[in-house]
């Protein structure tokens, strides 16, 4: 039976430090710090550091005890015998204690005060395992030696399954675990916990992120720490992550650059999507050209309900927002909106022109945020289109633009919760 078994629980600020005495009571060392090989739920540790300068370990095999006086061995030291610290693995405390984590469960950036270690058996071997990181103020006076002044406070543990170092191991250890459980992570999350690191973290942390993930993180933050991520990244990652943001967005950070930088990146990115941003970025700060999106999807109106319903699938990848399908000509005029649910419950083979509103609400992209903030209210609506003087659409304004415009100090839940109230609360246009 493969009964795991708890034998003993010790903390690393409890070991470190110790005497080491081998099995004829010669003094080798202390405990200045312990390897581990992180492969698993519960990382294992390999061996002792006993001396400043040396790679070499003492096994962790030969360690019989451990208590406060010191560790033991089960057999005389003998330094030709210790082993070396191998490439996949890593020195605990070195690595983790006093270095920030992301708490991977709590979403949040927390500072390693100590270390927790479990001894257990199983068939008749046994391993010592890291289990946990105290994050709590309990573990710092245990490491100052007074923890019973807070004998009566909870330790706060984060399981180390829940951990991610902001530190890689080695060059070229980096668990897909990790990355997979931050894919977990709602992007709003990631975005906060990015905004509280240090400048050099985050140009680390963002390595560890693949090129969606920063994408989404990225659009959740504020202008500022936008520019400044994308200030940090080389300039090929940088102009391949522009290009996957909305346009609107791009256009934001690149105002906010260098002209020398901006226009590096801009020349970097493909064509057509540099394009939709030097647009975007013509417009001044305070107008409606300055918050649309050209992402949106726009259809001929001589499409049935059936043919419109394939091609929405086949554009709705890149679209800002679906809930309005706009209708236009050959020269993009906009001739018409539907929504989305006109558009489902139609009979299929019901042409566009039939279906559409042809009474419009539009905005004009030199119009002010206020304007455009009454007009949205106005008509309940969750997507306005802006057209030139020729009525041919130029883009679209969404609804949580505007609130986010409106109240830029709230959290983006509040933002969120205020754009359902406004969505069940139509008030005309062409909100269905």
């Amino acid at each position: 039976m493969n009964e795991l078994k708890v034998l003993g629980e010790f903390y690393f600020s409890q070991l470190s430090k110790k005497p080491i005495w081998d099995a004829k009571g010669h003094r080798v060392g202390r405990l200045l710090d312990m390897t581990m090989r992180w492969d698993n739920i519960s990382p294992q540790v390999t061996g002792i550091q006993y001396a400043k300068g040396l790679h070499a370990l003492i096994p962790i095999e030969w360690v019989v005890s451990w208590d406060a006086d010191g560790l033991r061995l089960n057999t005389s030291f003998d330094p030709l015998l210790t082993c070396p610290m191998h490439e996949e693995e890593t020195l605990i405390g070195k690595w983790l204690l006093d270095k920030q984590i992301i708490d991977l469960e709590g979403s949040k950036l927390v500072r390693v005060n100590d270390i927790a270690l479990s001894l257990v058996s199983r068939e008749g071997r046994q391993y010592l395992v890291l289990v946990a990181v105290d994050i709590g103020v309990r573990g710092l006076f245990r490491r100052l030696g007074v923890e019973f002044l807070l004998s009566r406070i909870a330790n706060n543990f984060v399981g180390c399954q829940y951990i991610k170092p902001l530190e890689n191991r080695t060059s070229d250890l980096q668990l897909t675990r990790e990355k997979e459980q931050l894919r977990q992570l709602h992007p709003a999350d990631i975005a906060d916990i990015i905004e509280t690191m240090g400048y050099r973290q985050r140009a680390n942390f963002l390595d560890t992120l693949d090129s969606q993930q920063a994408i989404e993180a990225l659009t959740e933050m504020e202008l500022d720490a936008q520019v400044e991520m994308i200030n940090q990244m080389d300039e090929d990652r940088a102009s391949d992550i522009l290009e996957e943001m909305p346009p609107d967005e791009a256009a934001d950070i690149l105002s906010e650059l260098s002209l020398e930088k901006s226009e590096e990146l801009l020349r970097l990115m493909e064509s057509d999507d540099a394009e939709d941003v030097r647009e975007l970025m013509q417009y001044e700060e305070d107008t409606a050209g300055s918050l649309m999106t050209t992402e949106y999807i726009g259809l001929p109106f001589w499409l049935t309900a059936e043919q419109a319903i394939n091609e929405l699938r086949r554009l709705a990848p890149e679209a800002e927002t679906i809930y309005y399908v706009y209708v236009v000509d050959e020269q993009e005029t906009l001739e018409g909106v539907l929504s989305l649910r006109q558009l489902i419950i139609a009979s299929p083979e019901t042409p566009l022109k039939e279906l559409m509103h042809k009474k419009i609400v539009k905005i004009s992209p030199y119009d002010d945020h206020e304007k455009v903030a009454d007009i949205i209210h106005k008509y309940g609506l969750l997507a306005a289109p802006v057209v030139n003087d020729r009525d041919q659409i130029l883009g679209i304004i969404t609804v949580d633009d505007v609130l986010e415009l409106l109240m830029p100090e709230r959290p983006r839940g509040e933002i969120l919760s205020s754009l359902i109230a406004l969505r069940h609360q139509p008030k005309g246009g062409h909100n269905e």
